[in-house]
């Protein structure tokens, strides 16, 4: 009787389980951590804050890409944070204030230009300096190197969106708990009765006051739909960016070991670095004896300066290419003398080549004169140089802060120029040698100088020179002034340039590339408020009611 009964329990449990498998394969739910708990019960700040934030973000940020208020959206963005992390109970981490600090130098050096290059890679760059100043932040990140630091961006950034709902819950939680409190129900139903009542007022005021009806008028004429929408758009984007990355953080599931992968055989790392290393020494020496001392025969039909003023972005390549290289050598293979010797030999080759680049770059601007690219590829070079000095260090001392190195080389370096405004330097060099009256530039073209084209003997780019950005202004409007240009046209109703009365194969030459630029300025200019003020715009302004 007993085993009858036990094999009927026997199949019973065994039906059971077949029909619901999903029982036993079931996950037990991760629990939630301390910092999890700590953000849904005091939603009742996080939530109000977050939004808070958000509607500031649109203020400072409506149409206003590089205004007086961006510098203020970042202090706000680093205050914002730090309220977080104390009702976190989590304190500032050494090294914090370095991000910060670069936050705020790119934030004011936005409000300062009014070029776009500058200005996109301004923002990109505090972007990547918040991202990583929330990781230091929430982890412990001494040891993490390159490869780390970008995977877990990029984990925060796209396993964030699975707390889309955390809002909703932590919020309803909240609400649940605070049921006996009907103050905020107050709030809602005074917010509910008192904007009708508010709308209903300001119509009667409008029909009462011709002065209050005005302005009444111009402000409903401002709040266009699209207007609205972008504002709404913005503040529910950075509301749910906010707190979802927060949560996200909060959950603690990113992993902070470092995984050593040295694992790789030496001799493979040695033969490719080998190889690559004797090219390079020969390659370094015939650029020591024949562009640094000028003492190698050229191919045939080959001039010095030609020789010197090409494969400048070939060599940049290469350097580049050499750092991943050498870095990944130090990452995935197994530690050796001769390869540390073959590393070394290869950076130093490296910085032969580098400094061949820089030369080239140099006399091809003496030649055709600056760009942002050209300027950029120098930067980029001097950059790769500073780097590459840390690698050494690496190669030859373990616990070398390599990562951090590169950071603070790249943000204090950029941070440089940033601020050194490029299109000022460009207007400069450029106009250094330019014709300084269309008299002149008439004549060149009557001598066969002029090119008939967009430059002339001088090398001069007028129609690069019509795109810059304001802040090349205090060059251009001086320079105007001297060709004769008239510069009250600015003050016209009607497009510059027809005003001009000048024919259009004059719009790029040097009597006419001005009034180019003088419209694309009159447009920014027109845009300015109190609350887009920016530092080269204004310097812009001055400079026209300067010479004008």
């Amino acid at each position: 009787m007993n085993q009858e009964v036990q094999s009927q329990e026997v199949l019973s449990t065994a039906k059971q389980n077949s029909a619901t498998p999903y029982v036993v394969a079931a996950q037990p739910k991760k629990e939630d951590t301390e910092r999890t708990k700590r953000l849904k019960s005091q939603f009742g700040f996080f939530g109000p804050a977050t939004f808070l934030y958000a509607v500031f973000y649109a203020f400072c940020m409506f149409r206003n890409g590089s205004g007086i208020t961006f510098p203020f959206f970042v202090a706000g963005s680093l205050l914002y944070l730090c309220l977080c992390l104390s009702k976190l109970e989590i304190s500032l981490k050494k090294g914090s204030v370095f991000y910060m600090t670069g936050m705020m130098l790119l934030a004011v050096s936005t409000f300062c230009t009014d070029d776009y290059k500058i200005i996109n890679l301004n923002k990109t760059g505090i972007f990547l300096l918040m991202m990583s100043l929330l990781l230091k932040q929430f982890y412990e990140t001494a040891n993490w190197k390159l490869g780390k630091y970008l995977s877990a961006i990029l984990q925060l950034i796209f396993s964030s969106l699975g707390e889309v709902g955390r809002p909703f819950t932590d919020g309803a939680a909240y609400l649940r708990g605070r049921k006996k409190d009907s103050k905020i129900w107050f709030a809602v139903l005074g917010l509910a009765v008192g904007l009708p009542l508010l709308l209903f007022a300001a119509s009667l005021l409008s029909s009462a006051d011709a002065v209050f009806r005005q302005m009444t008028k111009d402000f409903f004429d401002w709040l266009r739909p699209a207007y609205i929408w972008n504002v709404v758009f913005r503040v529910v984007f950075l509301f749910f960016a906010s707190y979802l990355l927060l949560a996200y953080l909060c959950r603690h599931s990113i992993r902070e070991e470092v995984k050593d992968h040295r694992k790789g055989e030496p001799v493979l790392a040695i033969t490719v670095t080998g190889l690559l290393s004797l090219l390079y020494i020969l390659f370094s020496g015939i650029q020591i004896f024949g562009l640094f001392l000028g003492r190698m025969q050229l191919p045939e039909g080959y001039t010095y300066a030609e020789y010197a003023r090409e494969g400048f972005f070939q060599l940049l390549f290469v350097s580049i290419m050499n750092l991943v290289i050498v870095l990944c050598t130090m990452s995935f293979f197994r530690k050796s003398r001769l390869l540390q010797v073959i590393l070394t030999v290869m950076s130093l080759c490296t910085f032969v080549m580098i400094a061949s680049s820089a030369m080239r770059m140099i006399l091809y601007i003496s030649t055709y004169d600056l760009t942002f690219l050209r300027i950029f590829v120098l930067w980029t070079l001097t950059v790769l140089f500073v780097l590459f000095g840390g690698v050494i260090a690496g190669i030859f001392w373990e616990g070398f802060p390599l990562f951090r190195f590169s950071v603070a080389v790249i943000t204090v370096c950029y941070v440089a120029l940033s601020f050194s405004h490029p299109d000022y330097m460009i207007a400069k060099v450029n106009l250094a040698d330019a014709p300084r009256s269309a008299e002149q530039e008439a004549a060149d073209a009557r001598d066969g100088i002029y090119d008939g084209g967009y430059t002339n003997a001088y090398g001069v780019d007028f129609s690069y020179l019509a795109s810059l950005s304001a802040d090349a202004a205090p060059v251009l409007i001086p320079y105007m002034k001297e060709l004769g240009y008239d510069l009250e046209l600015y003050e016209t109703e009607e497009t510059i340039w027809h005003a001009s009365g000048l024919e259009a194969e004059d719009r790029y030459k040097a009597q006419g590339f001005g009034y180019v630029y003088l419209d694309r300025l009159r447009q920014k200019l027109e845009e300015d408020s109190l609350r887009t003020f920016n530092i080269s715009r204004h310097m812009a302004r001055v400079q026209l009611e300067w010479y004008g």
